[in-house]
């Protein structure tokens, strides 16, 4: 998932489809899929009357009413799909964009016929039939289970007799399915409308080879700014330093015989010199691949990271050896400035830094109990982005006003 993506609270993505053990976490996340369910079932009535109405401006195109028709039904046919895509994207933890032809330059009335003629609109056109059929299936089926028992155990407190207890024993072992088949039906409507409204092969192609190119060209002017900033930290810290050194050796070579104290402490001066001189060369160093991302791999950097931080700092990464240079060194100094935002702006108690690697992906989860409201369009976080998306990374943002706030990084990275 590209970095814009944050999946959060209603629109996490959906969880495992494993039956887990019935604990309230697990409760909780089938109430949500539910709500969602029922979301998705309701706009049934809009992609209905929008499906209807656009068959009708198609077939009175012509005619100066099915024109007039199509530039309401369009737009919030486009509506209606731009809120799908975000739901279903969150879902699936992607993001889902349209490529609609563009039409800026067109004439109001010279617009349908572009419609006509643009396969996004008909991937719209399509997802109207779907939403009002086999979506609005998929969708009841959750909520029918959970309602039908509820709404039967109701009925019995209010009128007690042997038809409601019936109902209710009928409709109770629904509850088990309801438990085993939610996120199930959940997760297949929303890749099914991926399906429909995520775009044909060769657009998602397109839309990847201008992510790669965007982040080819980010990675160069990345590059090109590291270059100037320890080309700037050497001229003006080890550099100096150095010169300064020579000069001052110099100058003892001369003073050796003739006061040979003054010597002795330039030299000392040049000593000290050399000390300060080493410090900054290792800084800069630290500045491009910290030593003990080197020596210890990404866990044990970010051990020795969280350990210097004013916030006591949880560490729980489980990773089986070591990962690609590149690949470490992205995630750590992602993580560095993900705890950075945390000390400046999130007023937090302590934060919690959870990963692992699955032989595919590395994912890195890092939470604090701060005061929220982070924002992903922020400095820091879009220089982290950009970094990762040079790997074909992504970063999702969940911060909701009083916190916590969790940020999760995954960057491709086979075994």
């Amino acid at each position: 998932m590209p970095p814009e993506v944050a999946g959060g609270g209603l629109l996490a993505p959906v969880g495992t489809l494993r039956p887990g053990p019935a604990d309230s976490e697990a409760l909780r996340e089938r109430l949500r899929l539910t709500v969602i369910s029922l979301g998705c079932a309701l706009s049934m009535a809009p992609a209905l009357a929008l499906g209807i109405l656009s068959v009708l401006s198609i077939g009175l195109g012509p005619l100066t009413a099915g024109l007039l028709l199509a530039l309401g039904v369009v737009p919030a046919t486009a509506a209606l799909t731009a809120a799908h895509r975000r739901v279903s994207g969150a879902l699936l933890g992607e993001q889902l964009t349209a490529t609609y032809t563009d039409t800026s330059g067109v004439t109001t009335l010279a617009r349908p016929l572009h419609w006509l003629r643009d396969p996004a609109r008909w991937r719209d056109f399509a997802f109207l039939w779907f939403s009002a059929t086999g979506g609005f299936v998929l969708s009841t089926i959750p909520v029918a289970l959970v309602a039908a028992p509820i709404t039967h155990l109701v009925g019995l407190l209010i009128d007690p007799s042997w038809v409601w207890l019936l109902l209710l024993g009928i409709s109770g072992p629904g509850l088990y399915v309801w438990w085993l088949i939610t996120p199930a039906l959940v997760r297949a409507r929303a890749r099914a409308e991926r399906g429909i409204l995520g775009g044909s092969r060769v657009a998602r192609l397109e839309r990847r080879v201008e992510r790669v190119t965007e982040s080819r060209s980010e990675a160069l002017d990345h590059s090109a700014a590291e270059i100037r900033r320890i080309e700037r930290d050497l001229h003006d810290g080890a550099q100096a330093r150095i010169a300064a050194v020579g000069m001052t050796v110099g100058l003892a070579e001369k003073l050796v015989e003739d006061d040979p104290a003054a010597a002795v402490e330039l030299l000392r001066e040049a000593r000290a010199t050399t000390v300060s001189a080493l410090e900054d060369l290792r800084s800069v160093v630290r500045g491009i691949h910290p030593p003990v991302l080197a020596d210890r791999g990404l866990a044990g950097a970010v051990e020795a990271l969280a350990m210097t931080l004013p916030l006591p700092v949880t560490v729980a990464l489980r990773l089986d050896g070591r990962l690609p240079d590149p690949v470490e060194s992205a995630a750590y100094f992602a993580v560095a400035e993900v705890l950075a935002n945390t000390i400046k702006h999130a007023e937090a108690t302590f934060a919690n830094i959870a990963g692992s690697h699955d032989g595919a992906t590395l994912r890195l989860v890092v939470r604090d109990d701060g005061r929220g409201g982070a924002d992903a369009t922020g400095t820091g976080l879009t220089g982290i982005a950009r970094r990762l998306a040079a790997f074909d990374g992504t970063l999702r943002l969940d911060s909701p006003a009083g916190g916590p706030t969790t940020v999760t990084i995954e960057i491709p990275c086979p075994s």
